[in-house]
């Protein structure tokens, strides 16, 4: 047999194991590779990122740690030593802690509200993990019996034994919450009635959801407070007086409950009209077919908006010393006015406290809201 006509036969009776992928290509590296430096435009920008980010946060260390002072008894212990400028002053942060917590309320009642944030936490953690049991028990507990409960703790009942505390001394982060808790949880229903009636085939209903929801979404949230604090109680009967903290209590949930229904409209429209199809071929009445099929669809879809919206009307609760309520950014700027603590760092400390706290509670509902996206993706592994 010639050279030309010789041909090597391999036969291979079992398969390789697999081999393991390039360690550039994999963990740390391989994400770096293909996010950070994936070409020349992409390194530049990331040097370009990393050098930013290290400017802030060295200036942030520096400021809020390494020259801070976290001790004294008034404005001496942050006062430039010897020429040189120091940092943040914890010192009066310490000193006013209680203050931003709780605006004036009395220090000897200072239980009664941490009691009501203890079991506020203690009905809200098991109602977020999805696979604890009682879902129904816990949601009529929190949203029927915890609001009577924290009413009476906060603002008291002599027949109970809890003395009298008038809203005007709310104030602090306790204040905050009160008007950001409130206008989430009637925000939300309110959002989706609005929704479902600008959705409506009668006309009557219609109209007046799509002029509910223009007119509150047409003026800002600054007017809505001050007409809900000066002009309200004209159209109420002298003999009915509404509390100073209701007002806007009122004002919020029906800005907020505006710019919810649109966002649960968002959800509907995104249903296939097959699903609204099925649902009547199934003879389920409206009311079921919305309850058992389309919103628990479209509640779904649009978990990021209706977060985005629980986290603005959060942030906005701030605007509320416009109208004279020292809420956590009123008390903090009242207390600015203290001449005893009037340091050239104060204000940007007071500031930086602020925004440590509302990007804590902000950024909790975010993770929350992307830990719901995941569980409730289509196809995901419970």
């Amino acid at each position: 047999m010639s050279s030309n006509t010789r041909h090597i036969a391999f036969h291979r009776d079992e398969m390789l194991p697999p081999q393991p992928p390039p360690p550039a290509t994999t963990g740390v590296l391989g994400w770096m590779r293909r996010n950070l430096f994936s070409d020349w435009f992409n390194t530049l920008l990331t040097f370009i990122g990393l050098y930013i980010i290290w400017l802030i946060v060295s200036w942030l260390v520096k400021f809020a740690l390494l020259d801070a002072v976290f001790t004294g008894e008034d404005r001496n212990a942050c006062l430039p030593r010897d020429g040189v400028e120091v940092g943040a002053c914890w010192a009066y942060v310490q000193a006013r802690f209680n203050q931003f917590m709780d605006g004036f309320y009395p220090s000897a009642q200072e239980w009664r509200y941490l009691l009501v944030y203890a079991v506020g936490i203690a009905l809200l953690v098991p109602l977020l993990i999805p696979k604890a049991p009682g879902k129904t028990i816990n949601a009529l507990l929190l949203f029927v019996a915890y609001p009577v409960l924290a009413y009476v703790l906060l603002y008291g009942a002599p027949s109970l034994g809890l003395p009298i505390v008038e809203t005007t001394q709310w104030g602090g982060l306790l204040l905050t919450l009160v008007i950001a808790s409130v206008g989430i949880v009637i925000s939300l229903p309110l959002g989706i009635v609005f929704a479902l009636g600008r959705r409506s085939q009668l006309p009557v209903l219609r109209f007046l959801s799509i002029a509910f929801i223009e007119f509150w979404r047409g003026v800002p949230l600054i007017t809505v407070l001050f007409m809900s604090s000066v002009m309200l109680p004209l159209f109420l009967p002298e003999d009915v007086t509404l509390d100073k903290v209701v007002r806007p209590l009122v004002g919020v949930a029906l800005f907020a409950a505006a710019y919810m229904a649109e966002v649960v409209r968002g959800g509907l429209q995104a249903i296939p009209k097959g699903q609204y199809e099925a649902a009547q071929a199934l003879g389920l009445t409206y009311w079921k077919m919305m309850g058992l099929i389309i919103l628990p669809q479209a509640l779904k879809l649009v978990i990021p908006g209706i977060v985005n919206t629980f986290i603005g009307l959060f942030k906005d609760t701030s605007l509320v010393s416009i109208i004279g309520l020292f809420d956590l950014l009123g008390i903090v700027q009242a207390s600015l006015a203290d001449p005893k603590w009037s340091t050239p760092t104060t204000a940007s400390t007071a500031y930086l406290f602020l925004a440590l706290v509302y990007f804590f509670f902000c950024y909790g509902m975010s993770r929350y809201s992307i830990f719901m996206e995941r569980y409730l993706h289509t196809g995901h592994k419970r």
